[in-house]
């Protein structure tokens, strides 16, 4: 499901406002998104792969910035699901397919740093930061927010 079909507000939807001058187009995006509406978004690789959706977007509460979108890969029904932090630094927003893409191959992202829904990373941890963001080939200057 994309973020147009999961859209209770109806801010995606393009409303013209006519006035007495040319009509405007009005609302966010996909410069300024709802998190809520990414969720469950899916996730694609460079050769049109898809590699999961996103199940989270966590926050860093200490700067205000996006830090990681949590991408689910693998599974059936839910089980055998791996969870995997991706720096949102490293997503890019396909607004012409309405999903978004992360440059790695599938043999990568099975490889990468994950974990399951029981047992999550310290996303604070500034060891375990600086990993990901090398994993994903993200910079990371130390206060969780990507240069």
């Amino acid at each position: 499901m994309n973020y147009e079909q999961r859209d209770p507000y109806g801010i995606y939807k393009n409303k013209a406002v006519f006035t007495s001058g040319p009509s405007t187009v009005h609302g966010p995006g996909p410069q300024v998104m709802g998190a809520n509406t990414l969720i469950g978004n899916n996730v694609y690789n460079s050769k049109a792969e898809s590699i999961g959706d996103i199940k989270e977007i966590m926050l860093d509460m200490r700067s205000g910035h996006v830090s990681y979108a949590v991408l689910s890969f693998g599974g059936f029904l839910g089980m055998g699901e791996k969870l995997f932090a991706v720096p949102w630094a490293a997503l890019k927003l396909d607004t012409e397919n309405k999903r978004f893409t992360l440059d790695v191959d599938r043999a990568k992202l099975e490889a990468a740093p994950g974990f399951d829904k029981n047992h999550w990373p310290d996303m604070a941890d500034s060891a375990w930061e600086q990993g990901i963001h090398s994993y994903y080939g993200t910079r990371y200057n130390g206060d969780n927010r990507p240069n």
